[in-house]
C-alpha cells in the first residue's frame, strides 16, 4: 500500500478538526477526499506529510511503506519530495516568483540525492515532460510570471514528480483552472497513475472527481460519512450530506427569457495594452431581468469587458450606452451621479472590503452615496441577501465566505441599481454555497427586475444562470446565443472544447 491510516485524529487544543478516520490507497489508484472547506480535507493532508500545526495522532499511519508516528522534523524532510509529493492550488503563490522553473523543479532533487549539475538538469528536463510541459527547456529558463496558468500547475506537478514519489497528494490542484486547463491537468493526473502513481485528491468539485478518482471518501466536520467506489457514491449516495453536495452542482437555466427593453448597450469595444489586443470589436445588449452570460479562458478579454461596462476603463474604440444614452463617453463628474445605475459584484470581497470595518459601516458608506443611511436600510440589504442583524456587528474576517458574498452583493444593492455586473462572484466557494449565492442572485433578479452581466471560466455555472451565452477567445466574441443553444448545439472549435471538458454536450 502507498498509503494506510487508521483512527487518525488532529487536534488543536481541545478542538477535533480531524476525528479518527482511516484511509487507504494503493500504487496506481486514485482516491478522492471530498468535502466542503472546513470539513477536514486539508488537514487530513498536512498530517500525510507532516505539516500540520495540531496535534496528531493515529494507530496506523504508514506512509510508502515507512511509520511516520512520532517523526522528527528532520524525518519528515527525508519522506517529503521523496516519498509523498504534494501538488497545491495555487501555483503563482507556491511557486518562487523569483526563481526561474528549472530551479524550482531542482530543488526536490538536490535535496534528496548527491547528482552533478548536468544529471540534476536532465532529471528537470525529465519531471517537465513527465507534466506535459512543452518545450521543457525553454520553461526551465522562464520564471512563474511567464508562464500561463496550466503551465505554471504542470510545473508544480513537475517539482512533484521530481523526487520521483510513489504517493502524489493533490490538494485542489485545478479549482482556479478554466475548463480546457482543468481538462488537460485531470488527463495528466490520469496518465500518472496509469503509471503506477497513487494519487490522494483533495477536491470540493465531484465534476472533477468524477473524471479521474476510483473511489471517493466524502468528509463532514472531520469525519468520513461516506466512502466507496467513485461511480456508486455518485450515482447512488447513502448519506443525506452526499447528496446534499451533488444537489448543489450547477444545472442548466430552465426558464425562458420572455424579453425587456434594453438597459446596457456596447457596440463595437476595443481595448488595448501596448501591443497586445485585450477586446477586440465587442458588441451585445442586455435587457432588463436578462443575464448574459460572458464565458472565457483567462486572458480571454472578460474582466476587460466589464472594466468598460462599469466604466472603470476607456475603450478605444466603440462605446458603452446605458438606458439608451451616452455612458462612456461621460466626463467622470457627468457619470458619478449615474454610477448607482450600474455595480459590480467582485470575485474577491475579502480584498474588497476594509478588514476593520463592521459590515454595518461597510453598508452605511454604500448607502449614503445615494441616500442618508439609516439602520432601516442596512436590515434591509441584509435581509435582501439572507443575513440577519447579528450580522452587522461583524468584521469581514468574522464571516464565512459565502456571508462575505452575500455582503458584497447587499452593497452592490445599497444604490438601487438596475443592472448587476457579476465578475466570477462564485468561483472561490464551494458547490453548496456556490449554489445558494446563484439561487440568491436569481431570486433577486426576479423580485427587483435586474439585469446582469455575470461573467465566469466556469461554462456549468454559466449554463445555470444566462439567458444568452457569449463566447469569448482572444479578446472577440467567437459564439453567441440563446444559452440552450450554445450548450447543445455548439458550433466554434472552441466552445465544442469547452462544452466537451465539462461534460455538458
Amino acid at each position: 500500500m502507498s498509503l494506510r491510516v487508521e483512527n487518525l485524529t488532529v487536534r488543536f487544543g481541545r478542538t477535533v478538526v480531524v476525528d479518527g478516520i482511516s484511509l487507504e490507497l494503493a500504487a496506481g489508484e486514485c482516491l478522492a477526499l471530498v468535502g466542503e472547506s472546513g470539513s477536514g480535507k486539508t488537514m487530513t493532508a498536512n498530517a500525510l506529510l507532516g505539516l500540520s500545526p495540531g496535534t496528531v495522532t493515529a494507530d496506523v499511519l504508514d506512509v510508502g511503506g515507512h511509520d511516520v508516528r512520532g517523526y522528527r522534523e528532520s524525518q519528515w524532510r527525508d519522506i517529503r519530495g521523496r516519498v509523498a509529493g504534494l501538488v497545491s492550488q495555487d501555483a503563482l503563490v507556491a511557486l518562487d516568483p523569483l526563481r526561474r522553473v528549472g530551479s524550482e523543479v531542482a530543488e526536490v532533487v538536490e535535496v534528496h540525492e548527491s547528482l552533478s549539475r548536468g544529471e540534476v538538469g536532465q532529471r528537470v528536463i525529465h519531471a517537465l515532460e513527465q507534466a506535459a510541459v512543452p518545450d521543457p527547456a525553454t520553461r526551465a529558463r522562464q520564471y512563474p510570471h511567464e508562464l500561463s496558468g496550466g503551465l505554471r500547475q504542470r510545473s508544480l506537478i513537475a517539482s512533484a514528480l521530481a523526487g520521483r514519489p510513489t504517493l502524489l497528494i493533490a490538494d485542489e490542484p485545478t479549482t482556479a483552472l478554466d475548463a480546457t486547463v482543468q481538462a488537460q491537468i485531470l488527463a495528466l493526473l490520469a496518465d500518472l497513475k496509469r503509471q503506477g502513481l497513487a494519487v490522494l485528491l483533495v477536491s470540493h468539485d465531484l465534476a472533477v472527481v468524477g473524471e479521474i478518482a476510483d473511489r471517493v471518501a466524502v468528509m463532514k466536520d472531520g469525519v468520513i460519512v461516506e466512502t466507496g467506489p467513485t461511480a456508486d457514491v455518485l450515482a447512488h449516495p447513502a448519506h443525506d450530506y452526499t447528496r446534499a453536495l451533488l444537489d448543489a452542482v450547477p444545472t442548466p437555466k430552465a426558464r425562458p427569457f420572455t424579453g425587456g427593453e434594453v438597459v446596457l448597450s456596447a457596440t463595437g469595444l476595443s481595448r488595448r495594452f501596448g501591443s497586445r489586443i485585450a477586446v477586440d470589436d465587442v458588441s451585445f445588449d442586455v435587457r432588463a431581468g436578462q443575464t448574459v452570460g460572458l464565458v472565457g479562458e483567462s486572458g480571454s478579454g472578460k474582466s476587460t469587458v466589464a472594466s468598460l461596462l462599469l466604466a472603470m476603463q476607456t475603450p478605444d474604440a466603440g462605446a458603452v450606452t446605458l438606458d439608451g444614452r451616452p455612458w462612456s463617453t461621460l466626463r467622470e463628474g457627468q457619470r458619478r451621479p449615474l454610477r448607482g445605475r450600474i455595480q459590480l459584484v467582485d470575485q474577491d470581497p475579502f480584498g474588497a472590503f476594509d478588514p476593520r470595518w463592521s459590515v454595518d459601516r461597510i453598508l452605511r458608506e454604500a448607502i449614503a452615496l445615494g441616500e442618508a443611511p439609516s439602520r432601516a436600510r442596512v436590515l434591509e440589504l441584509l435581509d435582501q441577501v439572507g443575513l440577519g442583524e447579528v450580522h452587522a456587528r461583524r468584521r469581514p474576517r468574522e464571516l464565512s465566505g459565502g456571508q462575505r458574498q452575500r455582503v458584497a452583493i447587499a452593497r452592490a444593492l445599497a444604490r438601487r441599481p438596475g443592472i448587476l455586473v457579476c465578475d466570477e462572484p462564485v468561483s472561490a466557494l464551494d458547490l453548496r454555497v456556490q449554489a445558494s449565492v446563484l439561487a440568491l442572485l436569481g431570486g433577486l433578479q426576479r423580485d427587483l427586475g435586474l439585469a446582469m452581466v455575470f461573467i465566469s471560466h466556469d461554462l456549468r455555472v454559466i449554463a445555470q444562470v444566462s439567458d444568452e451565452i457569449l463566447v469569448m477567445q482572444g479578446g472577440a466574441i467567437v459564439e453567441r446565443g440563446p444559452a440552450a443553444d450554445v450548450l447543445e448545439r455548439p458550433q466554434h472549435p472552441f466552445t465544442k472544447q469547452l462544452v466537451a471538458a465539462r461534460n455538458l454536450a
